[in-house]
């Protein structure tokens, strides 16, 4: 069934190296080590002569799933897991192929966290490198392969195997070469050297790791250049964990000859970056070099070496390492995402305010049709530009953010809302300053946005003197002034658009794309329904959803129901661990006659179902966050049932639902939200 099943699995045993594995890994030659089939699933074969296991459409149908669930296993240093692999269909099918997905399943979390997918065909057996951040808690790998389209589908794995020490890290001794490919070009690549290959044109050198010929290194020749300017490029696995540090590795330049040898980094934009280029002249031993890196979100490192003619001699590669100590001569960052972000409930924190006087308040105030609750909770505090009644015409109010070291990409995040005004071109504007406070450039400005509804905005911007992003309220004239509203404010590294690329975070939704992992108990007229916008009866329901303001939500629309009647919402299987889980989300009541809105946990092969929070009738303008701290030991749902009040007006919404493990911790209102009971709103003070 597989696609040269048994020729690709001999030419891939060399990958396989010594058997002896640590924890976590298998070469899959006489048995499948610790990792078995879980029993409700298809089953995982082993190859009749070993070297791999698959699972294929002789033994299911498409759609099915074959689960390998590994023993307990712990990562207390950074660790590199590695998975060898291949996917075949027939041409056909390519349009619904076979997907494998990897999971890490912690003991303590009811949910697995999805590390890695992939579902593209191939004719010969891949390479996925996949960074396991060091944690002191324990956890299982669970390999997930889903059968897709065609009478040749199938999925084989072939090595699965958990090292310590970072992905990125390699000697090159290993016959994968921990995952680093060649970008093929006609005339120039990067070849393995050392041991016994040997090239007759250039005067190769020893490797570093061993300083013998038995060991390897990479390296790239000219001797076969025709061109100006062609390029070799070896590109390194994808990290997969943020990581921040010194890259460190040794190379060797022919001396006197025409070459440059720098060092890129690429996200998965295709954004490049140079962070090093070798000096001039080269030295003809093994040099070191050492390469500030930071990588917030996922990226590949390359090594180019690019040739301006056939006497560019070669360039020699070996023995890349990483350490999270910065680099010597390095000082340390001054950057952290929490010193440069705000939600206004406790303080300013690292913000503040402009000399001249108080253009942004701090407000908590009581939800009503002039003005909403905060973005945060719905009933905490925000800052509010109240143009209307403390300042003048032609007053610029200014929020300073605080420094940013230069030469960095950075995500700004924030919520904002406009009341009153006419025309809201810059009513509320970012600027990057200088230290200096010099304007250099406005980054962003409202143009036209719903009024009342927060809305999210998201910013990438990258400078190379050190900065301050500044939040600027204008009130261009007495009679057009109205109120500016700003919230959660996040400064995080890199593109805002990379965070887009990341499996969705285990146990969270948000409705953008789908309604996630959650299944309606019946589907009709009168179940939840996915919207964005505002419901269509007026006075009632949300204006725009709580992710960004022009996202989706899920709610109930009354006037498809009739009182009394209920829609439920149902999570997926939940896993029972020991010990708290916190369930949050946000919910919007608004509406004269709003009914009921109740979450349950149903417990596996129990038929009645325990109340674990409630409200009832309207509740707020504002969406309000709830929080709801419980224990289940056993494989559960959590279900979301409204029902419909006595009028039209009775639409009920949510929104941003997020399980995590552990108490709910610090998160205010814990306790009143999460006793299960309590139907009275706190009354909040203006």
């Amino acid at each position: 069934m597989l696609l040269r099943g048994v020729l690709l699995a001999l030419q891939a045993l060399q990958l396989a190296g010594a058997l002896d594995l640590p924890a976590g890994s298998c070469a899959f030659e006489e048995s499948t080590c610790s990792f078995d089939s879980v029993l409700a699933f298809l089953p995982w074969i082993l190859n009749e002569e070993g070297h791999y296991i698959y699972v294929d459409t002789s033994f299911g149908k498409q759609g099915e799933k074959a689960v390998l669930l590994s023993s307990d296993l712990q990562a207390e240093e950074w660790s590199c897991l590695r998975l060898v692999y291949q996917i075949t269909t027939s041409s056909e099918s390519l349009s619904d192929p076979s997907q494998l997905n990897l999971y890490m399943r912690f003991e303590d979390e009811s949910f697995d966290r999805l590390l890695w997918s992939a579902k593209e065909p191939s004719d010969s057996w891949l390479i996925a490198s996949l960074d396991l951040q060091n944690s002191s808690k324990k956890f299982k790998i669970l390999i997930e392969g889903v059968l897709g389209q065609g009478n040749t589908a199938s999925i084989a794995l072939f090595e699965i195997k958990m090292t310590t020490g970072y992905c990125i890290e390699c000697d090159f001794e290993e016959n994968h070469l921990c995952g680093f490919v060649n970008r093929w070009n006609p005339n120039v690549n990067w070849f393995v050297g050392g041991g016994s290959i040997r090239n007759v044109h250039s005067i190769l050198p020893q490797d570093h790791t061993f300083k013998s010929e038995l060991g390897h290194y990479m390296y790239v020749d000219s001797v076969y250049v025709k061109h100006f300017q062609e390029v070799a490029q070896l590109i390194s696995p994808l990290t997969t964990a943020p990581m921040a540090g010194c890259l460190s590795f040794y190379y060797q330049i022919q001396q006197g000859n025409d070459n440059v040898f720098s060092l890129y980094t690429r996200d998965v934009a295709g954004l490049y970056e140079e962070i090093w280029k070798a000096d001039r002249p080269g030295n003809a031993a093994w040099n070191l070099a050492e390469v500030e890196f930071n990588a917030p979100y996922p990226m590949e490192v390359i090594f180019e070496v690019a040739f301006n003619g056939p006497k560019g001699g070669y360039v020699a590669l070996d023995d890349i390492s990483f350490s999270p100590v910065h680099c010597q001569n390095q000082t340390e960052l001054l950057f952290s995402a929490v010193d440069a972000s705000c939600n206004f409930e406790q303080d300013l924190c690292n913000f503040y305010q402009d000399k001249e006087g108080p253009g942004w308040t701090r407000v908590k105030v009581k939800p009503n049709m002039y003005r909403a609750g905060d973005h945060t909770t719905g009933l905490g505090y925000y800052l509010l530009a109240n143009t209307k009644f403390t300042s003048q015409p032609g007053y610029i109010g200014r929020l300073y953010g605080p420094s940013l070291p230069g030469n960095l990409q950075y995500c700004l995040r924030f919520h904002y809302a406009i009341y009153g005004f006419l025309k809201m071109s810059d009513t509320l504007a970012v600027y990057i300053f200088e230290e200096n406070h010099v304007v250099q450039e406005k980054i962003w400005s409202v143009l036209e946005s719903p009024r009342g509804v927060w809305m999210q905005a998201e910013i990438t911007f990258k400078k190379p003197m050190p900065t301050k992003v500044v939040f600027m309220s204008l009130c261009k004239s007495f009679w057009d002034c109205g109120l500016v509203a700003l919230d959660d404010i996040t400064i995080q590294l890199g593109s805002c658009s990379s965070s887009e690329k990341l499996p969705p975070p285990p146990g969270e939704c948000t409705f953008e794309q789908d309604e996630c992992t959650f299944t309606q108990e019946k589907r009709n007229r009168s179940s939840w329904h996915r919207r964005r916008g505002e419901t269509p009866t007026s006075y009632t329901g949300p204006k725009g959803d709580h992710t960004t303001g022009v996202g989706y939500y899920m709610y109930i629309e009354a006037s498809h129901m009739v009182y009394g009647q209920k829609a439920r919402l149902l999570s997926r299987p939940l896993r029972g661990v020991s010990g708290k889980h916190c369930l949050t989300f946000f919910y919007h009541m608004y509406g004269g006659g709003t009914g009921l809105l109740s979450v349950y946990l149903k417990k596996e092969e129990d038929s009645e179902e325990s109340l674990l929070w409630r409200r009832r009738g309207e509740q707020s303008i504002s969406w309000l966050r709830a929080l709801i701290e419980y224990s289940c030991e056993r494989q559960h749902r959590i279900i979301f049932e409204a029902i419909r009040g006595v009028s039209i007006r009775s639409d009920i919404a949510i929104d941003d639902v997020k399980f995590q493990a552990g108490p709910c911790g610090e998160m205010e209102d814990t306790t009143q939200q999460s006793s299960g009971h309590s139907e009275d709103l706190n009354e909040i003070e203006y």
